[in-house]
């Protein structure tokens, strides 16, 4: 007997990878609409999946295809359950004329709906172009494969319109979405890690836990340089905080990457954690990160999840670039986002906070839960001896080169008596307490716990 190959793109086969063996309950009756729903579990995780059908001209989306996502759409949501797209399409069908882009409209309204109110993931697996692309560029977190293609238009209209000859991978594909776009929040090597990744970030999102105090501490601070000037990778200190077992998954890693963001367990919890990172770019705010952040802990606050965040950081970048690139109005963007936010969110100084940038990462005043700070942190408009260089400037102008360093270094150390520093920061409430970096993990944990659990009441848009 001669027995059919399946054909790896056959969205059953897809749906049955990425659910729990033996929990798949197609929704609606399968038929050639370009489009399939089904149910099923991830990790035990009830959810609801949707697959475009790339065996059938290529996955392309008319009326009937949109009403199965709308329908898999209401199902998610009469049941308060994540949603899962899975997409690998060629955008509108063409015979469906209008009526196909009248109906990606009732599809993207049943995703704005939804923004905020259940977890929506997108797995993006092969080309999906036009309205296929702005269905997961609606949703909370999209996953892309290495054959995964995200763009408006393909390279042949971008060539008759604009004469740039472009290939798929270039205009679309994992490179241009882990660097520039941004759109992209996880790169996987492989489709296989694409399919396991969603299935973790599905799980953090689903069954966020309870937080557990009793935790293991340790010495926190062997992973920060005590020289301030020493740049340093932030994510040993991110690992050693989140628990070494569990999910975890860090979002858009080489897109902004002065800012990181990563969704793990901490105490068996989901948590955010949002870091300065100073390898790059010495830690500092740029548009782009500002972004990057405030994206981030809306997604957090929409869906209840604590956040963690660890600022070292001197300030925002300075230049022209970043002032035409709207790092006013990028940057204001994580303001209001820490301002609004209600889920637990506390923050620690490990070295330094300077200017707005220390408002800016979830300051006591935007509503932080808590501010911890370690001992040697230091709290400031900006650092000391840039400070004494602005207020000084003329008594250090008429100094000899080799007495002017000696000179800031003292004015400095006077500067940092009279403005206070991190004591003056405890002192008007600015920081709430000086802790030891061996007892940190613990002091997150517990301030977590103890503060009421709410989630934000808004949407999540796309930032």
């Amino acid at each position: 007997m001669v027995h059919k190959e399946v054909d790896p793109r056959d969205p059953e086969l897809r749906i049955q990878r990425l659910l729990d063996p033996g929990s798949v309950s197609l929704l609606v009756e399968r038929t050639d609409c370009g489009m399939i729903a089904a149910t099923g579990a991830i990790k035990g995780n009830r959810v609801v999946v949707f697959a475009s059908d790339a065996t059938i001209k290529s996955g392309a989306l008319g009326v009937a295809g949109s009403k199965v996502i709308v329908e898999a759409y209401k199902e998610a949501m009469s049941k308060q359950l994540p949603i899962i797209g899975i997409w690998h399409s060629g955008g509108a069908r063409l015979s469906d004329g209008v009526s196909s882009l009248d109906a990606f409209g009732e599809v993207f309204q049943s995703m704005i709906l939804a923004s905020g109110r259940i977890p929506q993931l997108s797995l993006v697996l092969g080309p999906t172009a036009g309205g296929g692309a702005y269905g997961p560029a609606l949703t909370d977190i999209v996953v892309l494969a290495p054959e995964g293609r995200i763009f408006v238009t393909g390279p042949d209209v971008v060539k008759s319109v604009t004469g740039e000859d472009v290939d798929m991978a270039s205009l679309g594909g994992p490179e241009a979405h882990s660097k520039n776009s941004g759109v992209a929040h996880v790169i996987a090597s492989s489709e296989q890690e694409a399919f396991d990744e969603i299935r973790d970030v599905t799980a953090l999102f689903a069954n966020q836990g309870h937080m557990d105090t009793d935790l293991e501490d340790l010495d926190l601070s062997v992973f920060v340089p005590p020289v301030s000037k020493r740049s340093y990778e932030v994510h040993p200190l991110i690992d050693a905080i989140l628990d070494k077992d569990g999910e975890k998954l860090e979002l858009l890693p080489v897109w902004a990457e002065n800012m990181t963001t990563v969704l793990g367990r901490f105490g068996g919890r989901s948590v955010g954690v949002i870091a300065n990172n100073p390898a790059h770019i010495g830690g500092v705010l740029d548009s782009a990160a500002g972004e990057k952040a405030a994206r981030f802990v809306r997604t957090c606050d929409a869906f209840g999840i604590p956040l963690i965040v660890i600022a070292d950081v001197t300030g925002f970048l300075p230049g022209a670039g970043q002032e035409w690139e709207g790092a006013v109005r990028r940057g204001a963007k994580l303001l209001h986002a820490f301002g609004e936010a209600v889920v637990p969110r506390v923050t620690l100084i490990t070295r330094r906070a300077y200017g707005g940038a220390f408002v800016a990462m979830n300051a006591k005043s935007l509503g932080a839960t808590r501010v911890f700070a370690w001992p040697n942190a230091e709290v400031s408009v900006m650092g000391a001896v840039a400070a004494v260089r602005v207020l000084h400037r003329r008594i250090l102008a008429d100094l000899a080169p080799e007495q002017r360093e000696a000179m800031e270094l003292e004015l400095a150390a006077e500067h940092d008596k009279i403005s206070g520093g991190v004591a003056r920061a405890v002192e008007i409430g600015a920081v709430d307490e000086i802790i030891d970096p061996k007892v940190t993990r613990s002091a997150l944990a517990r301030t977590i716990a103890a503060a009421p659990h709410r989630r934000g009441d808004h949407g999540n848009i796309p930032l």
